[in-house]
């Protein structure tokens, strides 16, 4: 079996992975907080490991891993939300699961083997609360129960931040009851007109970290093979959980591996909602852009790297989806394998180079390699099967396969093979098409540090007057010479 090599946060390189069970690979991902529509920079944990969930399945079997990621049902802004409209918070969360379930569909983003609510597992929570006060490791005080940083060892080993620095980071609130400025809430009280629940702190809530480590304890167990989420959680979100659990469970672990995607910026500024410079998925699909075309774009920054959200970075995608459909109605081959694709995900997923592959396969007229291709293409995409394979059976897909594909019966001729994506987005050439390849490629050569190889690229778009500008965002902009 070829190894599977993922960056592992808390080592600070790329670790093989090699899950406790194999029969049982254990995967959880931190998801959304319900109370409005995802933004795209929402979406990009929901993709790029949902690309890992079906790595993991094509490498262990559909039935090995059991992925587990939450929906957060109580917090202050559900509250906010619910109060504004004058409804029970279950209404709020309940509209914004179902959008979100959808707007992550749309992009080819399979369900989850568990989708927890915390609302669900507040027993559990109120259960690891109890246990970490008996150890010593949390404390009860004015109506509250709070964890004592100081009783961790190991505090701040995934952050690798200095104490000062992330008591500065935790923007804590400060309180007469905590011992330490530091100390994060496991529990705090309801007013009589708020959600609550009865603990032996009195009627509150659950705090925002306890309820991954109890959801995971719950449905996956004490210590998981990878832990994922978007960068900003990396502290203080993960840095608690880490905690928590560890002095739970008598120091095990809570993640062998812990990954991190990185930001997704609008014009070059990190898209937030407290900013308001958001585009939410719906938004784009009400635009017509389709969910195959929003993927691919995704995908084509590697999850670690940050990516700039912009109309040309959607514009390159939706032609290099048509370029792929227009050489596939080319005609029917035998299928040979392609080990090139399987092994670029299989490096920290470098979807930049898998699909720079693809895109050189399409050049080159390997009609029978990019079949081949589309069955580890269809880990990045919707269908978990061997979606270029229909072809051979002279059916024809109608979308593209960044989407969910629709079968046209023989001698039913589709309108043409190309995804409709992009209905205002700025015009790409053939000739920008692929030197966007080029970069793509080159990016995947950096980033398995081919320094020969992006050197050759470099060179050769320079004889083609096209000069290359290295930017702290990655290789996206190039003008001519």
């Amino acid at each position: 079996m070829t190894e599977i090599r993922l960056y592992n946060t808390l080592t600070r390189q790329k670790d093989v992975f090699t899950p406790a069970d194999p029969n049982r690979v254990t995967m959880y991902v931190c998801g959304p907080t319900v109370y409005n529509r995802a933004h795209i920079g929402n979406a990009r944990p929901a993709v790029v490991f949902d690309v890992l969930f079906r790595l993991l399945r094509h490498t262990y079997g559909e039935n090995a891993v059991h992925y587990a990621r939450n929906f957060t049902d109580i917090d202050d802004k559900i509250m906010a939300a619910a109060e504004a409209e004058g409804v029970p918070i279950e209404t709020i969360t309940k509209r914004y699961e179902d959008f979100y379930r959808a707007d992550m569909g749309a992009l080819g983003v399979q369900r989850p083997t568990y989708e927890p609510r915390a609302t669900e597992h507040v027993e559990q929570m109120v259960a690891m609360i109890a246990a970490l006060i008996e150890k010593g490791a949390a404390y009860a005080a004015d109506g509250h129960a709070l964890f004592d940083i100081t009783k961790d060892a190991d505090y701040g080993t995934l952050s690798r931040r200095p104490m000062d620095e992330m008591i500065a980071g935790a923007r804590v609130e400060v309180a007469p009851y905590k011992k330490n400025p530091g100390d994060f809430v496991l529990w705090k009280p309801s007013a009589a007109d708020q959600p609550g629940w009865p603990s032996p702190w009195g009627r509150g809530r659950p705090g925002w970290h306890i309820e991954c480590s109890a959801m995971i304890e719950a449905h996956l167990g004490t210590t998981i093979d990878i832990h994922a989420g978007g960068l900003d959680l990396q502290f203080p979100h993960h840095e608690n959980e880490c905690a928590q659990s560890r002095c739970a469970h008598d120091g095990a672990p809570l993640a062998k591996i812990w990954m991190h995607n990185g930001f997704l910026s609008m014009d070059k500024e990190k898209m937030s909602k407290s900013l308001g410079n958001v585009v939410t998925v719906g938004e784009l699909l009400e635009q017509g852009h389709k969910g195959e075309t929003l993927r691919l774009a995704l995908l084509m920054a590697h999850y670690r790297q940050p990516l700039d959200w912009n109309e040309r970075l959607i514009a390159q995608a939706k032609a290099m989806l048509d370029r792929w459909y227009r050489v596939l109605e080319e005609g029917d081959f035998q299928v040979k394998n392609d080990p090139e694709i399987e092994a670029t995900l299989f490096d920290d997923l470098n979807t930049p180079a898998a699909i720079a592959r693809l895109s050189e396969l399409a050049r080159l007229r390997e009609l029978d390699k990019l079949k081949a291709g589309g069955q580890l293409l269809g880990i990045l995409t919707s269908d978990p099967d061997d979606w270029f394979g229909r072809l051979k059976s002279k059916t024809m897909v109608s979308t593209s396969s960044m989407g969910s594909p629709s079968i046209q019966v023989e001698g039913v001729k589709p309108e043409k093979m190309v995804s409709e994506s992009v209905m205002r987005s700025p015009t790409i050439t053939l000739s920008e098409v692929r030197w966007n390849e080029q970069i793509l490629a080159r990016t995947a050569a950096k980033a398995s540090k081919n320094w020969s190889e992006a050197d050759r690229i470099r060179d050769q778009l320079k004889a083609e007057g096209i000069l290359l500008e290295d930017k702290p965002d990655g290789t996206t902009v190039w003008r001519r010479a």
